[in-house]
This record gives C-alpha cells, sequence and structure tokens, in this order.
C-alpha cells in the first residue's frame, strides 16, 4: 500500500505522457543535497491544484526502486551530475493522507488503514524482522535500521486532509500530529521527508510535533517559488502546442492570461494555476475549472462571521482594485476566522485571493467570477447585495438609453449605508459604478483602465457576440457627463472595437459612449449615453 508501491511512478508517467506536461524535474537537484542532513524534513505549502501532488509524484517516482530506469531520460534533472547516483536508488514510502478507508466514519479507522498497512508494507518486505501489530510502527522502522541499516524517504501529499474530514475532533487532530511527529522527528530511518498541503504547518502544530519541518508556502519562501504553478515562458510554450494540436483554437494566449494569471511567488514572479491552463486548452473551451473543483460557496464561508469588516473591500476588489492588508502572522484554520486580517489570510492560503506588495486582491476572470456570483447571491452583504441585484436593471437602462433610470440606481447607491460611498476620488465613484454594473459581466468582458485610443479608458465593456452593444463608460467627479462623452471622443476610444489595419471590424454592435458625473457639492448623479 505505501512502501514502493509504484503509485506515484504511474502517475507520474500518464502525467509525462500529456501534450500539456511542463517539466519541472530540477526540483529533485535541489532537494538531493538535503537528504540525510538535518534540515531533511520540506513541507510545499500552496493553495489546491497548484502541482503538489504531481511533484510528489515526481519525487517518488524518482528515489523509489523500480524496473523502468528510464522514466526520468530527456527530463531536466537528468542533466544533473548526480542524477544516475540517486535515481531509483531508495525504499520510498509514499503516503496520500486524502485517502481513507471505505465509508470512514471515524478518525480512528482513518488513521488504522494508515498504521496496519505500513506494518504489513514492512513485515513484507523485510521478513527477518518481528513486526507484529503490538509494536508501534517507529519502533519496527527502528529495529530494521538497526539490523538492516535501511534508510527511508517518506513522500506524504495532502498531510492536511484530516482538518477537512467531517468526522476529526480537535483531540483527534493532536493525536494526528503526535503520530507524524513520532513517525518522522529526529528518526535515524528517515532519509528524506518531503510533505504537501494547502495549510501551514506553523499554525496547525502548536507545540513541536512538527517543527522539524522546513515549510515553503507561496506568500514568503523564495526557495521552490518556480516549481508550482506555470510562469508565462512555460505557458506561452503550452499555447504554442494548443495550435499546433486544435484544428479551430477558440481563444487568444491573452485571454489565457485574463482568465487564469494574477499569483505571485514571493520574489514578485507572476503565476498561472496549471489545473485551469492545461484543462482549458484540452477542453479548447475558457471557463472556471480551479473553482469548480471546490465546495459550492467557498467564498462567501471565509467572510460569513464577519461581513462588515470585508463589504467595503469586496467592493473595491470586484472593481479591480487592491486592498492593503497585513496577513503575514494569521492563521488559516477555520476556526479561528474572524478578522479582517484572518479572512484574507485565510483566502490567500486557499488561492481565493493573492497578495503582493502588502495587498490583497482578486487575481483573475476565473475568481472574478466567482466573487461576482457571491455578490449577486447573498443579501447579508446589505448595500452590495442590492446594488448588485440592480445591475440588470442598470444595464438595460444604459442600452436604451435611460438616463432617468440609471442616475435613480446610482442615487440609490449614493444613499445607502457605505462609508465608501463618499465618493472621496474616482476610484471610490469607479468601484460603485461597476458593482451596479457587476450583472454586465455575464455577457460582457469589462476591462477597467484599459488603454484604449490616446489614453486610458474608466471601463469599456466588450460583448461576447460580435454583433453585441459595445459600451465605453468615463466617469467625472465634479465634472459633467458631457466632459466624460468630449473625452471618449476626442481620445479616440473606440478604436478599441476595431481589428487589426485592414481587418473587418472586430464588432459590429452600435458603440455607446457612456458618461457619468458626480457633483460631491450637490451629491447628484448625471448620465448621459451617446451612439457613437
Amino acid at each position: 500500500m505505501f512502501l514502493n508501491s509504484q503509485i506515484s511512478y504511474k502517475a507520474y508517467k500518464a502525467a509525462i505522457k500529456d501534450p500539456y506536461f511542463v517539466d519541472k524535474s530540477e526540483l529533485i537537484g535541489e532537494l538531493i543535497p538535503l537528504l540525510g542532513r538535518r534540515n531533511r524534513y520540506v513541507c510545499i505549502t500552496r493553495p489546491r491544484r497548484f502541482g503538489k501532488t504531481v511533484m510528489a509524484n515526481m519525487i517518488g517516482a524518482f528515489f523509489e526502486k523500480t524496473q523502468d530506469k528510464n522514466l526520468f531520460d530527456g527530463l531536466a534533472v537528468s542533466r544533473n551530475k548526480m542524477y544516475t547516483q540517486y535515481l531509483n536508488k531508495y525504499d520510498v514510502v509514499y503516503i496520500d493522507f486524502s485517502r481513507g478507508p471505505e465509508l470512514c466514519t471515524s478518525y480512528q479507522a482513518y488513521i488504522t488503514r494508515i498504521i496496519d498497512g505500513l506494518k504489513k508494507d514492512f513485515r513484507d518486505e523485510f521478513p527477518e524482522v518481528e513486526a507484529d501489530n503490538a509494536k508501534a510502527i517507529w519502533d519496527i522502522l527502528q529495529e530494521i535500521n538497526e539490523k538492516t541499516n535501511k534508510t527511508f524517504i517518506f513522500v506524504m501529499d495532502e498531510w492536511d486532509a484530516v482538518f477537512h474530514m467531517h468526522f476529526v475532533k480537535e483531540e483527534d487532530r493532536k493525536e494526528y500530529l503526535l503520530f507524524l511527529k513520532y513517525l518522522l522527528k529526529d528518526q535515524p530511518y528517515v532519509e528524506f521527508a518531503y510533505m504537501t498541503g494547502v495549510l501551514p504547518i506553523t499554525k496547525y502544530s502548536s507545540g513541536s510535533e512538527l517543527n522539524m519541518f522546513t515549510e515553503y508556502n507561496m506568500v514568503e519562501a523564495e526557495k521552490f517559488g518556480s516549481y508550482f504553478g506555470f510562469c508565462d515562458e512555460e505557458v506561452d510554450r503550452l499555447y504554442q502546442i494548443y495550435q499546433e494540436l486544435t484544428e479551430t483554437p477558440r481563444f487568444s494566449r491573452e485571454d489565457l492570461r485574463l482568465w487564469y494569471d494574477g499569483y505571485y511567488t514571493a520574489v514578485g514572479k507572476r503565476l498561472y494555476n496549471p489545473r485551469s491552463i492545461v484543462l482549458a486548452l484540452t477542453d479548447n473551451q475558457l471557463r472556471n475549472y480551479w473553482t469548480s473543483s471546490g465546495p459550492y460557496d467557498e467564498i462567501f464561508y471565509y467572510i460569513r462571521n464577519n461581513v462588515e469588516a470585508v463589504r467595503d473591500d469586496l467592493v473595491l476588489m470586484a472593481a479591480g482594485e487592491r486592498v492593503t492588508a497585513d496577513i503575514g502572522q494569521y492563521a488559516a484554520n477555520s476556526m479561528e476566522i474572524g478578522s479582517r486580517e484572518q479572512i484574507y489570510s485565510a483566502m490567500v492560503v486557499y488561492g481565493l485571493l493573492t497578495y503582493a506588495d502588502g495587498k490583497v486582491f482578486i487575481p483573475n476572470k476565473e475568481l472574478m467570477t466567482q466573487f461576482n456570483e457571491m455578490l449577486l447571491s447573498k443579501d447579508s452583504l446589505g448595500y452590495v447585495y442590492q446594488l448588485a441585484r440592480k445591475s440588470e436593471q442598470m444595464l438595460q437602462a444604459t442600452l436604451s438609453g435611460n438616463t432617468k433610470v440609471m442616475e435613480e440606481i446610482l442615487q440609490f447607491a449614493h444613499d445607502s449605508e457605505a462609508p465608501i460611498l463618499s465618493y472621496n476620488n474616482e476610484t471610490e465613484l469607479s468601484a460603485v459604478v461597476n458593482l451596479c454594473y457587476l450583472a454586465a459581466r455575464n455577457r460582457y468582458r469589462v476591462e477597467r483602465e484599459e488603454k484604449a485610443g490616446k489614453g486610458y479608458v474608466d471601463f469599456i465593456f466588450y460583448p461576447e457576440r460580435r454583433d453585441g452593444d459595445c459600451l465605453i463608460l468615463e466617469l467625472k467627479v465634479d465634472n459633467t457627463p458631457e466632459d466624460a462623452i468630449k473625452q471618449i471622443k476626442d481620445k479616440k476610444y473606440a478604436l478599441r472595437f476595431q481589428g487589426k489595419l485592414g481587418e473587418a471590424q472586430k464588432y459590429t454592435g452600435r458603440i455607446l459612449a457612456v458618461g457619468i458625473g458626480y457633483s460631491r457639492k450637490t451629491k447628484k448623479h448625471c448620465c448621459k449615453v451617446e451612439v457613437l
């Protein structure tokens, strides 16, 4: 079940065959020097679907004794001078902690499967050593080490899975941490221990249970940052393969960036979500792949206990803004999510937000659609929900040129209780206007401050259909909507809807210039819609 099971070998062999496989095997070269050393305990924490299991399979397949010695030939690690010295030379214990026994309803049944499986594996492999069930597994391993001088590499995927199992109680979690401590900490039979998960060890292990591990997370740790997630250059190569393999490609390289980019390594290098990229290229379709792999209402789960602390921030982030937050020292434990900083810390850990330069923000369109759905469906969000629900009415009023209804909705926004609606600057105004047009995102690709013509436009709405109406929206504080439309015309923002020189117009529907003015003195909004 766990010792030299070849599970990781077969899984990685299948991964290599994928046309969108990305070779990250250079990681092995960075791990080899740690074998047998004091700092031989490594834990990688990342949001789900960031390639942790693929890398765990790769490590297990590389070190584990196997009959196939050619799996890594041609990969980057094969150029390492230590390649042949370490390839397939170790007994590997590979444990996927997300798996349990059939119809499991208790922690005892869960952990017993692992313990009994390990004992049977070592009893079969080392019959000369007594390995009855009365002995602890670490005592059996110590005896094997003393009699045979054997050491083992431990590869453990999803170490934190038990923290999400409904039947696991708080005392079970403490017992589980002790199990890992007794199995691994300072044990002479541990040649190397590699562990992955989403949750940070330092937040869940309150004592010294797992302090032998060096943890590498995405926000703070620079080392190993490039091995989890896809960088721009890797996505460029994958997109070229996609164009070669796909008879009728349905999206551009820029579309991939808009949908799945937006995460960052600790050194500021941009990352894409690997699962979403691979599935989008495979299916020839842009949609929510990563977010659909988690529980329904996941985003709201983290804010539900303190909506007021983050409600105004959500308005800004849904408009594409970044919000200052200190998330470094807060736990992602679901039992401790209460303060604004704890909420954001948890959401960054789980990949629902990203963090860079001291600010949190929604990374890409894939996540933005999930936030928009939440804003449209949760009445506990107060004014945010009320404005979002009016957004369909706002869009229809704009398309029909009904400025009276547009102004009434904007006035309703101003009369709501949120301090963000003080409209001290165009950033706050644009955040609220974005909320008032939230429903438009179901039919439009909405961009903010995009380079258009001779300048930057506040909002530009690209319709999904070529014959759909196009919108250019310009905001003015203490200016008139006529001034806004004049800017749209003078700076030729409508050029964004045209194709390249010599090509037919990209969009054939109407182009509407939408000017919105707000007076801080009178607290009134004025709107104007003009067909260009």
